[in-house]
């Protein structure tokens, strides 16, 4: 009997395997390139709030991180840095301080969903039509599939230098 079984354990396992390393290795193949630096500066240059996603911060993981500087316009969101890459990443921007998968959840209603995060080298977005940015403390990149916290940064009044944006 365990002659019989052996072969198929092996082959369920394979199998898993694969669908571990393809739920990982997929959004790295079809990941957008970073954003040109002059698109990111734009966005710098007129950004009302700052921010900066931690790898070090306490709800993210090993597998689940962001590090880097965040810049919100009235009209986009940019990053430059780096994130763990994997699927279905969202940003969203809260008028709420956010720092835990917890925080995400209870005050998920009362957040606006910019987009996808298809970039794990930087990204800039444009907002939602009739966003009001001043009205958000907080960014977070979500993995909407999994319901895993990603990154958060609390957002710090910016003076902007007088560019425009993308």
């Amino acid at each position: 009997m365990l002659k019989k079984l052996l072969p198929l354990g092996l082959v369920l396992a394979a199998l898993a395997a694969g669908f571990a390393l393809g739920v990982y290795a997929l959004p790295v193949m079809i990941a957008r390139a970073a954003p040109e630096a002059a698109q990111v500066e734009a966005v710098s240059a007129t950004a009302i709030s700052r921010g900066r996603f931690d790898r070090d911060h306490p709800s993210s993981d090993w597998l689940h991180w962001g590090d880097g500087e965040l810049w919100l316009s009235t009209t986009h969101i940019a990053f430059s840095g780096s994130m763990a890459p994997g699927p279905d990443y969202r940003l969203f921007l809260s008028p709420t301080a956010i720092s835990s998968a917890e925080d995400f959840l209870a005050h998920k209603s009362s957040m606006t969903e910019v987009g996808d995060v298809r970039g794990f080298n930087g990204f800039v977005l444009a907002l939602p039509e009739g966003t009001a940015a001043t009205a958000y403390t907080s960014a977070i990149v979500w993995c909407e599939g999994f319901g895993q916290f990603i990154a958060a940064s609390d957002l710090k009044a910016a003076t902007p230098t007088g560019s425009s944006a993308p």
